[in-house]
């Protein structure tokens, strides 16, 4: 069944999850008018597993919206810790729009002032994996991968058709759930839009 965050603001796109099971719980809200009516969160239970889909802003389009990205940055951080310390089991899917690491980007040196490849931005990832209690499953399977990780091609020039991309959507689990990760890919055989698919198998059951 399809689950959905509708923005109630023009020109967003929202999130979405289509599960096979129905949801217990189905939650869509921050608790910021700002960034609720953007439809970037969604949130659904099923017994002690918790999905989520977050669609982080990106800041490249203007200084106004890398504010925007920081100001949503603040106001997850701590709503992410509490859940990591909740004991659910959790997956949170979803475009990050930040580069963590220098093997996440292609053109690592030339993005070192850009939006999404910013020390602050790749400090907040840092702080989510090493204080946060959070895991970057993609990573804990495929620690050194570079090229096949990218997940995000500009449309401009040829991108797309000489792999400068970047890292820029994954899923963070809680630890439990983290070892039961069996296999990760970003599929690439069809191309849907500048995003690919990340796709991770888990060994879990309800």
């Amino acid at each position: 069944m399809p689950t959905t965050a509708t923005p109630r603001k023009k020109g967003y796109s929202g999130v979405g999850l289509w599960c096979r099971h129905r949801p217990e719980r189905v939650f869509d809200v921050l608790g910021s008018e700002e960034f609720d009516r953007e439809g970037r969160y969604l949130r659904a239970d099923f017994g002690n597993l918790s999905i989520i889909s977050l669609y982080q802003p990106s800041g490249s389009s203007s200084e106004q919206r890398q504010e925007a990205k920081f100001r949503f940055m603040a106001l997850i951080y701590p709503h992410l810790v509490e859940l990591a310390s909740s004991g659910r089991d959790i997956i949170i899917g979803g475009d990050w729009n930040i580069a963590h690491q220098e093997i996440d980007l292609r053109n690592w040196r030339g993005n070192r002032r850009n939006s999404g490849f910013l020390p602050e931005e790749r400090a907040w990832v840092s702080r989510l994996l090493d204080e946060g209690g959070w895991c970057d499953v993609y990573r804990s399977l495929h620690p050194d991968s570079t090229g096949e990780s990218y997940t995000w091609w500009s449309n401009r020039g040829q991108a797309w058709a000489k792999n400068v991309g970047w890292r820029l959507d994954y899923q963070l689990a809680t630890a439990a759930i983290t070892s039961k990760a069996r296999s990760a890919a970003v599929y690439k055989e069809q191309r849907f839009s500048d995003h690919a698919p990340l796709t991770i198998d888990y060994d879990y059951s309800l």
